[in-house]
């Protein structure tokens, strides 16, 4: 022991949940200790924090460790217990194999000292391994039957963080963070993006339960999918049945959410930039969607050809003028009386909304599979174009049934707030404004204009209303 100049101090806990390494600051204070009463100097510590040795999980600091021991730079090894190490009897004889190799033959630990020249020392340490090895195995199944328990009885998990709008107890409603929740539920139904009610949370100052996080898109959407809110027990992703806990939202906004979601990923459509009629407007001469574009500073929407567009490339109307005449439609029409008997005589569309799912993944598909044939040159551009047109007829007819669906929970609270929103709708960010108006509109048909006119006929406006 009188050869060792400098001695590796490894210290490792499994779980913190508390996050303030009380346990691992506790082994360092031993082992310094021990360190001090054997006269060896310190060349280092190695600290890993909530990391099970058990798993086969990377190990940062020990595997810096085993790095300083290859190279010469450490003669002993100090830990709490030899099961800090760890409790794999595999992982044990290759550190046993690394030490022997570079020259360390000491192992001290608070409860006992390993000479790794010694046969009857090998052998302790060997069984000890395997005990810590079994211990593990026991308590991994322990564990997993206790998370199985709480499943069927609705328990939450364990953890030291609490759920955003409940307690530390996980039980008990938090009712200032539950009011968030229900906001966000009801704008998120509404057609407003995640990324949206992010932005408005950090602008309102809204802490998350984890004091060093700000809120992010993945936290929300987490949040929005969980069945906790809706008072149900998720267990690997899935609700598994009622929960112990009371509920913020109904289940059945639960659903509309995981629909909403669904929707979503199959149809690809991305929040609105600039555009408040993007994918809305049809050319008056062919019958194509118009697109968005910026000519200096000037929004339009044009009726483009190519490949990737399809259309006869001869129409284009200023955007703002057509914007504001179809919003101000729209807002007059949710005070008409066809508006209430509509959601008044809506039937539970869940289902349909499946089918329609189905029916919208399989024509993109479809059109996915027609694209790549074109590029291998299986088909000519006429049969692609011919193949192509009825492919997206059904995904222009599934997306507006779909929109359709989910136009009625935005309208629930609009109906009969037309003038209300008139007087509001700049205030109403990008997202909100597009879901209602996609709500309401199905398609509006630009006609062609008076070449060379600088203003915009609204005659050239004939909207199609979905409601």
């Amino acid at each position: 022991m009188g050869n060792v100049r400098s001695a590796a101090i490894y210290a490792r806990i499994s779980s913190d949940q508390t996050g303030e390494r009380l346990g691992v600051q506790r082994q360092l204070e031993d082992c310094r200790k021990l360190a001090t009463e054997k006269g060896w100097s310190v060349a280092g510590e190695y600290i890993d924090n909530d990391i099970s040795a058990y798993k086969g999980k990377a190990r940062p600091e020990y595997t810096r460790m085993l790095a300083d021991i290859e190279g010469g730079r450490v003669d002993a090894v100090v830990a709490y217990h030899q099961d800090r190490l760890t409790r794999r009897p595999t992982e044990w004889e290759q550190f046993v194999e690394l030490c022997d190799q570079a020259g360390v033959q000491q192992l001290a630990t608070v409860t006992s000292d390993i000479d790794f020249g010694n046969d009857n020392g090998m052998l302790v340490a060997r069984i000890t391994a395997a005990v810590a090895a079994n211990e593990s195995a026991r308590k991994s199944a322990r564990i997993k039957r206790k998370i199985q328990q709480n499943v069927e009885q609705g328990k939450p998990n364990g953890g030291a963080q609490r759920p955003f709008g409940y307690e530390a107890d996980k039980l008990t409603v938090r009712e200032s963070e539950a009011e968030i929740i229900r906001a966000l539920v009801d704008r998120f139904l509404a057609g407003e993006s995640v990324r949206s009610l992010v932005s408005w949370m950090i602008k309102e100052g809204v802490p998350t339960t984890a004091a060093a996080e700000s809120w992010g898109t993945p936290t929300l959407r987490q949040i929005l999918l969980s069945g906790r809110i809706a008072g149900l027990r998720d267990h690997h992703g899935e609700a598994a049945g009622p929960a112990a806990w009371p509920a913020l939202i109904s289940e059945a906004k639960h659903q509309q959410i995981l629909a909403m979601f669904q929707t979503k990923k199959v149809s690809g459509r991305r929040a609105p930039r600039s555009y408040l009629l993007s994918g809305m407007l049809r050319c008056g001469k062919c019958g194509n969607r118009l697109y968005s574009s910026i000519r200096g500073d000037r929004r339009r929407y044009v009726c483009a050809s190519g490949p990737d567009h399809g259309g006869c490339g001869r129409l284009t109307i200023v955007a703002q003028p057509v914007e504001e005449w179809i919003a101000a439609a729209v807002l007059m029409r949710l005070d008409t009386p066809a508006m209430d008997d509509a959601l008044a005589g809506r039937a539970d569309a869940n289902e349909r909304q499946v089918a329609l799912l189905a029916e919208l993944q399989s024509a993109q598909s479809k059109m996915t599979e027609l694209s790549e044939m074109w590029a291998e040159g299986e088909i000519s551009r006429p049969e692609w174009k011919a193949a192509r047109m009825p492919l997206e007829a059904r995904v222009d007819n599934a997306q507006k049934q779909l929109d359709q669906i989910a136009g009625t929970n935005t309208l629930d609270a609009l109906v009969g707030q037309g003038e209300n929103l008139t007087a509001s709708w700049d205030t109403l960010n990008l997202d909100r404004q597009v879901a209602i108006v996609r709500a309401v509109l199905d398609t509006a048909t630009i006609l062609p204009g008076v070449l060379g006119s600088r203003s915009v006929d609204y005659n050239r406006i004939l909207p199609s209303w979905q409601l």
